[in-house]
């Protein structure tokens, strides 16, 4: 367990220990209090007055492996060394600068937004402002920062076993000797409504429940954040994941054209720039070859499909079936020959394991939820969306689509409780507001800004990767993932509009995993050891 050197400093609260940390959902006595949908709260202040920062900071240290800083064998035993390092985590204020006719007319506070951020200290005990930080968020939208922060790039982490062979709950923590912190220092951030972000009293949440203010929001926070820390001189990179990898690269842009603050590095965790990309929607074919890859490899991860050849093999063969034939099929609708549909028919329940009935029955259009009910409906099994490695039950086993995620099920109990426990006992912060970890505030997201064609950044990032000849760009894909398929991913980044030198800036990576890749043991050794690698690839000189 990491040690804590320090007492604890801020306006927060200390640990009690007769109150249960762990508990989500139930207000916490002698923390802030605020309300909930559009609303927000001031630390437990009137209305009328001002918020303030509401941060803690404590000091730890850490044994992390001397080959992940060094770039060795992520799975080779190897010798460690101490990582001292702060941690502040609490609440900023985010304040908007309001103009008029004769300039700038105010700067009000309009939300509080919860954050982590962790500073390796020098031997002095000061913060070394020359290292690159790193600011990381999920997706969502509506997810809190809890999954990358303590699932594989923070200095500690979630202990909860893996699809079949899982820990009983609560789960627990473990030290993360693979932590990112080794190469960069890290903030996460959640975003207004997630976590214990909040609006200030008053003030309408809807206005960051939607494209342009999230965006906003976190890069306000990341300027705020690189102002007040003195980190203006350090390499700086985003990561995100899920829809954290288009509100990435759309805050990426922002801070560049804003504030002219350009990223050294995004991380793009189980990517997603363009929703036309997996959006089911009549009249759009474009998901539909998109996911064949990976209905194919859950397939062969069940036992249904490919089972003579590896994985690699059989993902390849759908993926060139994926965009040859099968795409063809699909847009020659009637005027398909009948022997090339039955032979289309017969190659796609061959390479995922479902019968070539339900493939004709559905006009050899494969929406994903109903995949998931579909492919294992001999087992009376349902399997996960965000990672169809996990398997659950439905009261029905007749049930068009699957009505639960057996993936989320799993991981949201462990996940909560780690965090709970760890920010108020080691950490020392705590906030009588339920921390929202996947929030249903946020919703309905609005896109007004793309009314009328596709939820999409990818133009952005090709913007981002011809002005800034400097920027890489690292994407994660899991084979298991079912809410943004790799092959997704892939056809997105063949279509930015980039030299060849651009695009040899950006690396994908492969995983034998989920959404979260991180979950399967060898998967979060491995990727831990290809982001430190490509903070490393990111910095100056």
């Amino acid at each position: 367990m990491s040690e804590d050197t320090s007492s604890t400093t801020g306006t927060g609260a200390g640990p009690d220990d007769d109150e249960d940390a762990a508990t989500a959902g139930a207000p916490m006595a002698g923390g802030s209090g605020g309300s909930e949908k559009g609303a927000g709260t001031t630390g437990g202040k009137a209305a009328d007055e001002e918020p303030t920062d509401d941060l803690v900071t404590t000091e730890h240290r850490l044994q992390v492996l001397v080959d992940q800083a060094a770039g060795g064998d992520p799975t080779a035993p190897g010798a460690t060394r101490e990582l001292r390092y702060r941690a502040r985590t609490g609440r900023l204020v985010v304040r908007r600068e309001t103009t008029g006719d004769k300039g700038s007319e105010g700067h009000t506070a309009v939300a509080q937004m919860a954050v982590t951020s962790y500073e390796v200290l020098g031997e002095d005990g000061v913060p070394d402002t020359s290292r690159p930080v790193t600011f990381v968020f999920n997706g969502g939208p509506g997810a809190s920062s809890v999954w990358l922060h303590l699932g594989v790039l923070g200095p500690r982490r979630v202990v909860m076993g893996d699809a079949g062979s899982l820990l009983p709950p609560p789960g627990g923590l473990a030290d993360n000797p693979q932590t990112l912190l080794t190469e960069t220092d890290l903030v996460f951030v959640d975003p207004v409504s997630t976590g214990w972000s909040r609006v200030r009293t008053g003030r309408k949440a809807e206005e960051f429940h939607g494209f342009t203010g999230d965006v906003e929001s976190v890069s306000e926070l990341i300027r705020l954040w690189v102002t007040r820390n003195d980190r203006w001189l350090s390499p700086k990179l985003l990561a995100g994941e899920s829809y954290g990898t288009l509100r990435a690269v759309a805050v990426a842009k922002h801070l560049q054209e804003r504030h002219h603050l350009p990223v050294n590095g995004i991380a793009l965790v189980s990517m997603v720039l363009d929703m036309g990309t997996i959006r089911f929607q009549p009249g759009n074919d474009r998901p539909y070859p998109a996911f064949l890859p990976t209905y194919a490899a859950l397939g062969h991860f069940h036992g249904v499909a490919g089972a003579e050849v590896p994985l690699a093999e059989h993902v390849a063969a759908a993926s060139e079936f994926a965009r040859g034939e099968y795409t063809a099929a699909l847009a020659a609708g009637s005027r398909i020959d009948p022997d090339q549909r039955a032979r289309v028919v017969a190659r796609v329940a061959e390479l995922t394991g479902l019968s070539e009935d339900f493939v004709d029955r559905v006009d050899l259009r494969i929406e994903h939820l109903r995949f998931y009910a579909e492919l294992l409906r001999h087992r009376r099994q349902v399997v996960g969306r965000l990672d169809g490695r996990f398997v659950g039950y439905e009261d029905d086993a007749a049930h068009e689509q699957i009505s639960a995620d057996p993936f989320i099920t799993a991981t949201g109990g462990p996940y909560t409780a780690a965090f709970l426990h760890y920010v108020s006992t080691e950490l020392g912060y705590r906030n009588d507001l339920p921390y929202k970890v996947l929030s249903e505030l946020v919703h309905p997201w609005s896109y007004k800004e793309f009314e009328g064609r596709s939820v999409t950044v990818a133009h952005d990032l090709g913007t981002l990767l011809r002005r800034n000849e400097h920027l890489r760009v690292h994407v994660a894909c899991g084979y298991y993932d079912g809410a943004t398929p790799f092959a997704a991913a892939e056809d997105t980044l063949a279509q930015l509009k980039v030299p060849a030198e651009a695009h040899r800036r950006v690396e994908t990576a492969y995983y034998e995993s989920g959404h979260m890749m991180y979950l399967q043991e060898p998967s979060r050794v491995q990727q831990s050891a290809d982001l430190a690698a490509f903070v490393r690839g990111c910095l100056p000189g």
